[in-house]
């Protein structure tokens, strides 16, 4: 991780982003204190098409639910291990 001042940021600017993008902890300092961390934007995950849904219904076909849900199973595992 480095360390910046403002006027550091100011005059290295492109500097540091490019550092960022490469994985580099970039932080900002106003008189000492951190005040503003660089780091890179991670792009938004792709939308999942119809032929993905429709492969996924394929060959979730045939299973069988599950009797209990899983907040219950776990309450229930909780309560038994509080038990002992």
């Amino acid at each position: 991780m480095s360390t910046h001042t403002v006027a550091e940021a100011k005059n290295q600017l492109s500097k540091l982003i490019d550092r960022a993008l490469a994985g580099e902890a970039i932080v900002i300092t106003r008189r000492g204190q951190p005040v503003i961390e660089l780091r890179p934007i991670h792009p938004p995950p792709r939308p999942v098409s119809k032929a993905e849904l429709d492969w996924l219904r394929a060959r979730r076909t045939g299973r069988k639910r599950a009797k209990t849900d899983a907040g219950t199973l776990v309450t229930a595992m909780r309560n038994e291990e509080w038990q002992h």
